[in-house]
């Protein structure tokens, strides 16, 4: 397994690429928790400081699938660049002004989370030509992709904290967004990057939305990002009756460490048949996964069922994004990843806010029970949507290894990101 992945770094631009995009998306990554740090040294209350973070998470939501369609259209220096410039200046201006004034303060953050570049997106646009249109490797690269991006999810916040302890939480804000600025900026100025474009599109005002396999796919992310935000509620509810905080950093770092495993097992094989059948499959399992956690344990026992149900995690995010591509219309790639990643924030919001009250109602076994009908419900979206899922896939990793830049024609598309 290492073994394969090293020899895909090993392909020129794609360990360049790989950790300019992981940098570039640390502010995306950290932005929440560096928010809520600054607003509470700034003498902002709890509320100030998780609204301001919402309203920079849902910025963000509306500005991905924007940007990712501006991408498709004029490519991506000429959007990527300038967009992480303008959400660095939107966190600057909130380290300068402070939360003073609130009105000033979600500005601030709205402009940080709106434009915040889609650099998840492209990054699995470019594969493809980076790694010569071969399937397998494609499907190999985006299983990397995402296993480094649950390294990214777990060393971000410690960065932030690091930051804080050494200086401040203004210059947490700061040096993190500079970091972003420097990502984005060194895929930008990639040849692969620079050379990339869109296919030829259709003129449409729904864009990637009018794919009803893609509708599909959204609706059951939607869910299985609701699950994943109920889990965090309803483990600092377990965790604040079985030892604290520190119980609390265990159960997270054993959901990602279990999503990280499955993530590399996952994408060190390659899959026979329809990418589609074998999501279903992959979420069933997320779903069955995640029933253990409603069993009152120990906290050790615990950690081992919260890395239980990160296992299946990354494998479906890595099957999604090949079923993104499959069904995305030609020339809304980014679009559609970006797409993705919105629905699947928004429903981890929403899990968030909804597991709060059932906690408050029923106690953990609440809290996690809310995950586990999350989990049922993407299942159950799958299912009634087989249509709509099985009809237009395609492959494009191939088809789009024979068009490269010296014919000025149509770039790189893929057959989606992680993990196949």
């Amino acid at each position: 397994m290492a073994a394969g992945y090293a020899e895909l770094l090993r392909t020129r631009h794609a360990a360049r690429l790989l950790a300019g995009t992981l940098m570039g998306r640390l502010p995306n990554g950290t932005g929440p928790i560096a928010i809520v740090l600054f607003t509470r040294a700034e003498g902002g209350s709890y509320s100030l400081a998780g609204a301001l973070a919402a309203a920079y998470g849902l910025a963000n939501a509306v500005g991905q699938p924007l940007l990712g369609r501006a991408v498709d259209l004029y490519g991506q220096p000429r959007v990527q660049l300038p967009a992480a410039v303008v959400s660095a200046l939107g966190m600057v201006w909130l380290a300068l002004a402070g939360t003073g004034s609130a009105a000033v303060a979600y500005a601030a953050v709205v402009i940080a989370g709106l434009f915040t570049p889609p650099l998840e997106g492209g990054l699995r646009a470019l594969w493809p030509k980076v790694l010569g249109g071969k399937e397998e490797r494609v499907h190999a690269a985006y299983a990397m992709d995402a296993v480094a991006q649950e390294v990214m999810y777990t060393v971000g916040p410690l960065l932030v904290t690091l930051f804080v302890a050494l200086w401040s939480p203004a210059v947490a804000l700061l040096a993190l967004n500079g970091l972003g600025v420097l990502g984005a900026l060194s895929v930008v100025v990639s040849e692969p990057s620079r050379a990339w474009r869109s296919e030829p599109r259709e003129a449409h005002w729904l864009g990637a939305l009018r794919s009803r396999g893609l509708l599909a796919l959204l609706g059951a992310f939607f869910f299985v990002g609701m699950a994943l935000g109920a889990i965090t509620v309803a483990a600092v509810s377990y965790a604040d009756g079985h030892g604290g905080q520190a119980v609390y950093g265990w159960l997270l770092a054993a959901l990602g460490l279990g999503a990280l495993v499955g993530g590399v097992f996952y994408g060190a094989r390659q899959w026979a048949g329809a990418p589609e059948r074998r999501l279903r499959l992959l979420v069933a399992l997320l779903a069955v996964c995640y029933l253990p956690l409603m069993v009152p344990v120990g906290a050790v026992a615990m950690v081992g069922l919260s890395a239980l149900a990160g296992v299946f995690l990354a494998p479906s995010l890595a099957c999604a994004f090949v079923v993104v591509d499959r069904h995305a219309p030609a020339g809304t790639l980014t679009e559609a990843f970006s797409w993705l990643v919105t629905f699947f924030g928004v429903g981890a919001a929403i899990g968030t806010a909804a597991a709060g009250p059932a906690v408050e109602a029923g106690g953990t076994v609440a809290g996690y029970a809310v995950a586990c009908g999350a989990g049922v419900a993407a299942l159950l979206v799958l299912t009634v949507t087989q249509r709509a899922l099985s009809g237009g896939g395609r492959s494009r990793a191939v088809a789009g290894s024979s068009t490269g830049p010296v014919e000025g024609a149509v770039g790189a598309v893929v057959e989606p990101m992680v993990k196949n």
